[in-house]
């Protein structure tokens, strides 16, 4: 059974930073693509990050770029997203989602087999 947990989630102020982490037992993390997909409060999903199964590829959506980093540590069967200068806007259900590189990267509409329940971010003062 796929299982992808996160945690590290919390509140913080603009400008503020976290790390979330998502742990994924049950199936061979090694061999495949992640990503991280949020859900704003009315909002639809939304593709965050992605990184390839051996993190030679990284992928981060425009409004997060130079401010998140996608990792990965495939001995701890663990996906990382450091988040700095984090802004209200940032605001969102944070899920980690096993889905293809190339989807992600693509832009194409938000779909994985397999998905979390999430973690909150909230960016508040």
């Amino acid at each position: 059974e796929v299982q992808l947990v996160e945690s590290g989630g919390g509140m913080v102020q603009p400008g503020g930073s976290l790390r979330l982490s998502c742990i994924a037992p049950g199936f061979t993390f090694s061999n495949y693509d992640m990503s991280l997909v949020r859900q704003a409060p009315g909002k639809g999903l939304e593709w965050v990050s992605a990184i390839n199964a051996g993190s030679s590829n990284k992928y981060h959506t425009n409004a997060v770029k130079d401010r998140f980093t996608i990792s990965r540590d495939n001995a701890k069967n663990t996906l990382y997203l450091q988040m700095n200068s984090l802004k209200p806007e940032d605001t969102a259900l944070y899920h980690c989602a096993r889905a293809d590189f190339w989807t992600v990267a693509a832009g194409g509409p938000p779909k994985f087999d397999s998905w979390g329940q999430g973690t909150q971010v909230t960016v508040s003062s």
